[in-house]
């Protein structure tokens, strides 16, 4: 292996670059009515989207499946071969089929094809070949022709596959507009991620209650809330007057004030330090919003409270921090 910079691999990437760049460009100048038409298909399939294909073209039909089960369009895919070994069970006369093959001569999928014209089931054809069998027989064609592959051979796959995954892409795009599809329809699919977490996580799902909840009564002399405090652990300890009610929060900020003005805090009550009226949210708001109202405010902890004011639970940033919401 060479250390020395080599730029005849910089201009490869380069012609490689250049050549799919100038494919994309051909299939985009090409849309039209069938594109229109694909669209208008997808929407009105009541089943599912089938994405079928072999070799490389059954790669991109994978990835193409998930983006449209991501995105609003109920889709899965089948693989040609495991296709023609049960796997067309799954096909329903509700479905709609994509089928994938540059060549369009790919004999498993016209098998599949034979097949779903008995169930009456619809076919897109994604090929490279509008006079090729796939794209004779199907009831819509898409046509992803390309000048050449990347591959200097023009052998390779690249340049055509590259097409084809855009394709799927903007027929998965133009679906998911249609359906007025949202952020939060986003996140339902995806709640293991970042984007889930933060639309689908409320602050009762990740709030501390119960006994977690430190809590000292008016009256409570400085030393045992702190023996509260640190037992508890959220920095801070919520202050209730005789009917249970929050009417304050004493936090380690308030005792550093606390004691910059007092020459001791031994005997004094909790309530001569505490922070009055302390800032709260709802349990049903999203954790997100409590997140951003800590960093508005500049604080760590929020009190939960129900409509009539009383305590549900409370949240520390760090709650935030553990759960991944930010």
């Amino acid at each position: 292996m060479t250390s020395t910079f080599d730029s005849a691999y910089l201009a490869s990437a380069q012609r490689t670059f250049d050549i799919e760049i100038e494919a994309l460009r051909a299939l985009q100048a090409n849309l039209g009515a069938a594109f229109h038409e694909a669209v208008d298909l997808l929407l009105g399939c009541s089943g599912r989207v089938v994405v079928t294909g072999i070799g490389k073209s059954g790669h991109i039909g994978r990835k193409i499946a998930a983006t449209f089960a991501s995105t609003g369009t109920p889709a899965f895919f089948m693989h040609a071969a495991e296709a023609l070994h049960g796997d067309l069970g799954m096909i329903t006369a509700q479905d709609l089929i994509i089928a994938i093959s540059y060549s369009g001569t790919a004999q498993e999928l016209m098998t599949i094809v034979s097949i779903a014209q008995r169930l009456d089931t619809p076919v897109i054809a994604i090929t490279g070949h509008p006079q090729s069998e796939l794209a004779q027989h199907a009831q819509l064609h898409l046509n992803v022709h390309v000048p050449k592959e990347a591959c200097p051979l023009n052998l390779a796959p690249t340049a055509s596959t590259t097409a084809t995954l855009v394709l799927g892409d903007a027929l998965a795009v133009a679906c998911l507009e249609a359906r007025g599809f949202t952020q939060e329809d986003f996140a339902r699919s995806h709640p293991g991620g970042a984007l889930g977490r933060r639309l689908l996580t409320s602050v009762r799902d990740v709030m501390r209650q119960g006994d977690a909840l430190p809590i000292v009564a008016l009256g409570t002399k400085v030393p045992d809330a702190l023996t509260e405090m640190s037992a508890k652990g959220m920095g801070m300890t919520i202050v209730v007057n005789a009917q249970g009610q929050p009417v304050g929060i004493f936090t380690d900020g308030d005792l550093r004030r606390l004691i910059a003005k007092e020459d001791s805090v031994r005997h004094l009550p909790v309530e001569s330090g505490m922070t009055h009226h302390p800032k709260h949210i709802s349990a049903d708001d999203l954790a997100i919003k409590a997140a951003t109202l800590m960093d508005d405010l500049r604080i760590s902890q929020l009190l939960v409270l129900d409509d009539q004011g009383a305590i549900q639970g409370a949240l520390h940033m760090h709650d935030l921090l553990a759960a991944k919401v930010i």
